[in-house]
C-alpha cells in the first residue's frame, strides 16, 4: 500500500477551446476518509470563463456537425488512446477524492471507455432517414444534432455516468461542455481533458467551479440547447427551473428508491446472496440504482437476513487505497449524518438495527465520514429509511406474504428508477417486472454491474426524464427534421 500521508496534491485547470486555461481561484478537494487531508485543487472558473466555454463550443458546432457520424466515431475512439496509460493514476485520484475503494475507481475508468465503444458502434444509425412516399407528399424524416450541450456530472461514479451521455452527444454531432462535480472533480477533469485534447478545438470543453458562479451561464445561455444532469431529485428540480427561463431542454437522471422483491422460490445460494449484497452495498450504498428496499417473502425472510449478515460481517472499513479495505467512507459528512439519522429514527420506531463491519487493520475511522453498514429489520412502511433514498450503507428488510400487496408497496413511492425480482421462474419474474413502475427491472441481480448497456436507461416519476445509452440515448441529443415535396 502507498503511504497515504505522502501522496502528492493534484491540481487541475480548465480546458476550453482546445487550450488549458488557469483560474485565479480554486476549489479545495478534501479526502472523505480523512477530512483533514487535502487531495488537491481544481480551477474555480468565473462566469466569464464559463461563457467563453459556451462560445468555444458554439463556434466548433457547425464543423463538427458537418462531419459524418462514422468520421466522428473514428475521432472519438482515437481520443481514448491516452486513457489506458493513465488509468491507474486516475483510479488513485478518484478514490482519494470520492472515497470508494480503488477497485471500483478502476472499474469506473474502464466503463468510461467501454461506453464510448458501445456508442461508436451505433454510428451507422445516427443519420437514419425515414422515407414517406407520395401521395399526397414525398417526405423524408431525418435526425439532426441540437448544438451546444452541457453535461453536469455527480461525484459517485463520475466517469461511468459521464460516458452514459458524452459519447452519445458527440456522436450525434453536438459539442459539449462538461461540468465535473465540485467536491470530486479531479479524476473527471484528467480523463475528459485527455479525450478533449485529441478532438478539434471547442468540441469538448471542461469547466470546474462553484455551482453558484458558473451554473447559470452553463444552463441559461441561449446558445446551450440541452442540459444533462445526474443527481438528486431536488437538484433536478433546480436545473429544470433554471432551464425553463430559456426553454432549454433537459435530460435528468435522478435518484431512486429501488425496490428488490424476493419471492418464495428465489435462489438464495452463495452466488445469489453475493449479487444481492453488491446490489445494496457497492460504493458504500452511494449508487442511484442500488437496491434501497428489500421486500422478502416471509418464508425466506430469515435466510436473507442471515445471508446478508454473514457477508456484512466481513466488511472492513478504511481508506479506499488501504490494504484489505472493502468499504470506504461516505462522500460527505452531511450524507453520513443523514444516513445515521435514518437508522436512529428506525430504531426509535421499534425496528431492530443490525450493524456490522470493523476497521481494516489499524485504520483510523475517526477523521472520516465512516458508517458501519447495517440492516434495518421490518421498520414501518412510513419510516424515513423506507420512504427516503438512503444513499448510504443501510437497507430496510421488509417481509411480505401477498404478491399483489408487495407490488403496491413497491410502487408506492416518489421514484421509479430501477427494481429487481428474485425468483427461479422466468415467467413469474417477467409478469411481476411488468407491473413494477421503474425504468429498468433486473432479474436475480441488481445494480450497475448487471446493467445491459446496449439498452436505454432512465427513470419514471421523480427519478428523471429522458434516456441514456443505446440508440435512444443518441436520439436524446437530436431532433427530427422533416422535408416534404409535392406528390
Amino acid at each position: 500500500m502507498m503511504n497515504l500521508e505522502q501522496l502528492p496534491e493534484i491540481k487541475t485547470d480548465l480546458f476550453i477551446g482546445g487550450e488549458t486555461i488557469t483560474a485565479d481561484d480554486a476549489l479545495q478537494i478534501v479526502d472523505p476518509a480523512d477530512n483533514t487531508a487535502m487531495v488537491g485543487f481544481a480551477a474555480a472558473a468565473t462566469a466569464k470563463q464559463a461563457e467563453t466555454a459556451v462560445t468555444a463550443a458554439h463556434r466548433a458546432f457547425p464543423a463538427w456537425a458537418a462531419r459524418s457520424p462514422q468520421d466522428r466515431a473514428d475521432l472519438i475512439m482515437a481520443s481514448l488512446a491516452p486513457l489506458e496509460d493513465d488509468r491507474a493514476a486516475t483510479a488513485d485520484v478518484l478514490t482519494r477524492e470520492n472515497g470508494k475503494i480503488r477497485a471500483e475507481s478502476f472499474i469506473d475508468s474502464i466503463v468510461f471507455a467501454h461506453r464510448f465503444e458501445l456508442a461508436a458502434g451505433l454510428a451507422d444509425q445516427v443519420h437514419q432517414v425515414t422515407p414517406m412516399p407520395a401521395p399526397p407528399y414525398r417526405t423524408e424524416v431525418s435526425y439532426v444534432p441540437l448544438g451546444v450541450v452541457t453535461i453536469i456530472v455527480p461525484f459517485n461514479w463520475p466517469l461511468a455516468i459521464l460516458a452514459a451521455s458524452l459519447p452519445q452527444a458527440l456522436l450525434a454531432g453536438n459539442t459539449v461542455i462538461v461540468k465535473p462535480p465540485p467536491t470530486a472533480p479531479l479524476a473527471t477533469v484528467r480523463t475528459t481533458q485527455l479525450v478533449a485534447a485529441s478532438l478539434p478545438p471547442g468540441v469538448l470543453n471542461v469547466v470546474t467551479g462553484a455551482d453558484a458562479e458558473i451554473g447559470t451561464t452553463l444552463i441559461q445561455d441561449e446558445r446551450v440547447k440541452k442540459v444533462c444532469f445526474t443527481g438528486s431529485p431536488a437538484g433536478g428540480k433546480r436545473i429544470m427551473s433554471m432551464a425553463a427561463e430559456t426553454l432549454t431542454r433537459v435530460a435528468l437522471e435522478l435518484g431512486g428508491n429501488d425496490p428488490a422483491i424476493v419471492l418464495d422460490d428465489a435462489d438464495l445460494g452463495p452466488e445469489a446472496m453475493q449479487r444481492m449484497f453488491s446490489g445494496v452495498f457497492d460504493s458504500t450504498g452511494q449508487i442511484c440504482m442500488a437496491a434501497k428496499r428489500l421486500y422478502v417473502h416471509r418464508s425466506r425472510y430469515d435466510e436473507v437476513v442471515e445471508g446478508l449478515s454473514r457477508l456484512l460481517a466481513d466488511t472492513r472499513l478504511g481508506h479506499g487505497l488501504g490494504d484489505g479495505v472493502t468499504m470506504g467512507p461516505l462522500h460527505s459528512p452531511r450524507q453520513a449524518d443523514f444516513v445515521r439519522q435514518l437508522t436512529t429514527q428506525a430504531h426509535e420506531s421499534g425496528a431492530e438495527v443490525l450493524e456490522f463491519g470493523e476497521p481494516a487493520g489499524d485504520a483510523d475511522l475517526s477523521r472520516g465520514n465512516f458508517l458501519r453498514p447495517s440492516l434495518v429489520l421490518d421498520p414501518p412502511d412510513d419510516a424515513d429509511v423506507v420512504v427516503e433514498e438512503q444513499f448510504g450503507p443501510t437497507v430496510p428488510v421488509l417481509p411480505f406474504e401477498d404478491e399483489d400487496e408487495v407490488v403496491g408497496r413497491a410502487n408506492e413511492t416518489w421514484s421509479g428508477l430501477c427494481s429487481s425480482v428474485w425468483t427461479e421462474n422466468p415467467e413469474r419474474a417477467a409478469a411481476m417486472g411488468a407491473r413494477l413502475q421503474t425504468g429498468y427491472t433486473f432479474v436475480n441481480c441488481h445494480g450497475a454491474a448487471h446493467l445491459d448497456e446496449r439498452a436505454p436507461f432512465g427513470g419514471f416519476n421523480q427519478s428523471g426524464m429522458g434516456r441514456e445509452m443505446g440508440i435512444e440515448g443518441i436520439r436524446e441529443f437530436m431532433d427530427t427534421h422533416s422535408v416534404g415535396f409535392p406528390g
